[in-house]
């Protein structure tokens, strides 16, 4: 089993950034086989969609939307990975989630709100 916690979200005017966070918690064997981990954000009245991801394969994939924009690493702490988010629209307002998938199941954070303001 694995815990993920966000941090990072909050309110921002356009062309702003802002950076987030995902933590993941559990056991050294289940972080150690998390094979997938990145974020994703669902905006009111739309499907939740895929932003940035560390896949298995050791590659990054992000949406095209968010290309140029948006920067996934791997964070300072142990067990992180953090979203840096430059040059945010007011279409990038939504609930992020971070994801990780291990085992073949898919573990998710509660999510963190961001809102940018036009």
């Amino acid at each position: 089993q694995v815990q993920l916690v966000e941090s990072g979200g909050g309110l921002v005017q356009a062309g702003g950034s802002l950076r987030l966070s995902c933590a993941a918690s559990g056991s050294i064997f289940s972080i150690a086989s998390i094979m997938v981990m990145g974020w994703y954000r669902q905006a009111p009245g739309k499907q939740r969609e895929l932003v940035a991801v560390f896949t298995s394969g050791g590659s990054t994939n992000y949406a095209d939307s968010v290309k140029g924009r948006f920067t996934l690493s791997k964070g300072n702490a142990k067990n992180t990975v953090d979203l840096q988010m430059n040059s945010l629209k007011p279409e990038d307002t939504a609930i992020y989630s971070c994801n990780a998938v291990l085992g073949g199941s898919n573990y998710w954070g509660k999510g963190t709100l961001v809102t940018v303001s036009s």
